[in-house]
């Protein structure tokens, strides 16, 4: 298989536009979510069962799903596609712990993930080569930003923010759990919405890269 492309098609203006004002309805419909669970769903408050909860699943879900499309429908970009398929997957399945712990066995999301992303390691490892030589191309995108962006929001700023600890401190009496998990989980969820907004781009990347090659 040939390498990516250096450089892809530019993006014209109109279609900016048009991506930027679809990723920040996403956004706003998903702090208003928010606010309607805390609003309307007082029972479910950040729980398993909650608005903010499903929303990250879906999220998710979508974002694999694309990511899918990418590895069985497009020829670049391969390998890194999979690799983020992989810590999406795994994230999608730790997102369903409480019931796969629940109705399945204790432990089973540990299980599933390690199924899910060691056979994925073992192909990039073989494949590192190719899989660095797809990364060199797309650490320069606009898609390489976002997913970091996410992934730093989603898998580091979101676990320090939402510590109990911290919010003890800032609380003090005042203290709630309620507080602590809208923290953690809302963060998460914008992360989420990061990394899909990110997958997004990397499949517009992935099908200009297709079109250029077929135009040279």
């Amino acid at each position: 298989m040939s390498s990516p492309p250096p450089a892809s098609w530019p993006i014209g203006f109109g279609a900016t536009c048009l991506r930027a004002t679809l990723y920040i309805l996403l956004v706003g419909a998903l702090a208003q979510g928010v606010y309607l669970e805390a609003l309307h769903f007082p029972a479910d408050h950040f729980s398993e069962r909650g608005l903010t909860e499903l929303a990250q699943t879906a999220l998710l879900a979508i974002a694999s799903a694309l990511l899918l499309y990418v590895l069985l429908a497009l020829r670049e970009l391969r390998l890194v596609a999979l690799l983020m398929f992989g810590l999406l997957v795994a994230s999608l399945i730790r997102e369903q712990d409480v019931h796969l712990d629940t109705h399945v066995f204790d432990g089973a999301w540990q299980l599933l993930v390690s199924l899910t992303l060691l056979p994925i390691l073992a192909v990039v490892i073989r494949r590192r080569r190719r899989f660095v030589a797809e990364f060199a191309a797309y650490a320069n995108s606009f898609s390489f930003g976002l997913f970091a962006a996410g992934f730093l929001t989603t898998y580091v700023f979101s676990r320090l923010y939402g510590r109990q600890d911290m919010w003890r401190a800032i609380l003090q009496e005042h203290y709630l759990r309620d507080f602590k998990s809208a923290a953690e989980e809302v963060v998460e969820l914008f992360g989420y919405a990061l990394l899909l907004i990110a997958v997004i781009e990397l499949l517009l990347l992935a099908r200009r890269w297709a079109l250029a090659r077929k135009a040279g």
